[in-house]
């Protein structure tokens, strides 16, 4: 990192520090009560506008009372710094994937299992039902409190030198991974070597070599423009892990109960939003990166759900294993 950006990095932290939930003053004079977010993706990213459709119904819920400023593109620091400042109460809000919470909240474990969900119906099965709204609360003891999920579709794999057909042609690649152990020991366990980088830092760890692949769904792989670099799309569908928005519970607390039920009701209309455009931009996407030359691999999955059993019978009987179990007993 250049050492200006560093600086202008800590001068963001430091007024996220100092700012996390204000009150200022409107055009006609009244406070207005003001909450930051912060989150890692571009601001042309699906989940970005969905953020921006629930900071719009904050602001038109309260009339004007309340407001949601969004510093995205990791403007305060990456998403897992981004967690840290929210636990903290540094920072009211941000958005994040639940396998960065991994090494926050334990349960949130189980959403990295590879081939959890049947399909995304069944997915939003979990995450509408008592199983879904029980881990959101999961983590309030530890700084961190769930206030709805976003669709983050199915991440598959994409390379940049060889095409990958089964996970005999992962071995000797070196894989991006989020900081998730629950990936690490999936990247492994299908035979390739798990390599943490920072998202931002992910395109240029391709150009150079650093990696030769990474993971994620398509709108991410679209937005970030890692198919400049990254000519074969794996279909794969080894993960649903979804999306949340997390504030802090000492900023919860410090809202009225008007408003906390103010932030709720644009969060949970958000997600209605998010889920429709995410549809509708994973498959334009998909139909861009094509057309930029990439290769679409549709392959057979089973040999890849085959290769990760080693990573569920690890979890056999803990908590996270039954946990597995009763979501994959949900109809």
């Amino acid at each position: 990192m250049k050492p200006r950006v560093r600086i202008g990095l800590c001068v963001c932290l430091s007024l996220a520090m100092i700012v996390p939930l204000g009150c200022r003053k409107s055009d006609d004079g009244d406070q207005v009560k003001v909450l930051k977010l912060a989150h890692s993706l571009s601001t042309e990213h699906p989940v970005h506008r969905a953020i921006e459709f629930m900071a719009q119904r904050v602001s038109e819920i309260s009339k004007g009372s309340m407001r949601i400023d969004i510093y995205p593109s990791e403007q305060l620091g990456s998403e897992r710094e981004a967690i840290e400042l929210v636990q903290l109460g540094n920072l009211a809000m941000t958005k994040t994937s639940t396998a960065p919470l991994e090494s926050f909240v334990p349960a949130m474990k189980v959403y990295g299992l590879p081939y959890l969900f049947r399909d995304s119906g069944h997915m939003w099965k979990v995450l509408n039902g008592p199983i879904g709204k029980r881990l959101l609360e999961a983590g309030v003891p530890k700084g961190l409190k769930g206030l709805c999920y976003y669709d983050a579709g199915a991440r598959s794999f994409y390379t940049t030198k060889k095409k990958l057909t089964t996970p005999a042609d992962l071995s000797g690649l070196k894989i991006r991974v989020q900081e998730s152990k629950m990936s690490h020991r999936m990247i492994q366990a299908m035979g390739g070597a798990p390599t943490p980088i920072p998202w931002g830092e992910l395109y240029t760890s391709l150009q150079q070599g650093v990696v030769d692949g990474a993971e994620n769904n398509p709108p991410s792989f679209f937005n970030s423009r890692h198919y400049e670099i990254s000519k074969y799309y794996t279909l794969d569908e080894h993960l649903r892990v979804p999306d949340m928005i997390v504030i802090s519970p000492a900023i919860w607390k410090k809202l009225s109960p008007e408003q906390q039920a103010i932030v709720q009701q644009a969060a949970d209309e958000s997600v209605e939003f998010q889920r429709k455009l995410w549809a509708e931009t994973e498959e334009a996407n998909l139909k861009a990166v094509q057309e930029a030359g990439v290769e679409i691999v549709r392959t057979d999955t089973a040999p890849f759900v085959e290769a990760v059993q080693s990573v569920w019978k690890s979890f056999e009987g803990t908590e996270v294993g039954k946990l597995a179990e009763e979501i994959r007993a949900v109809e």
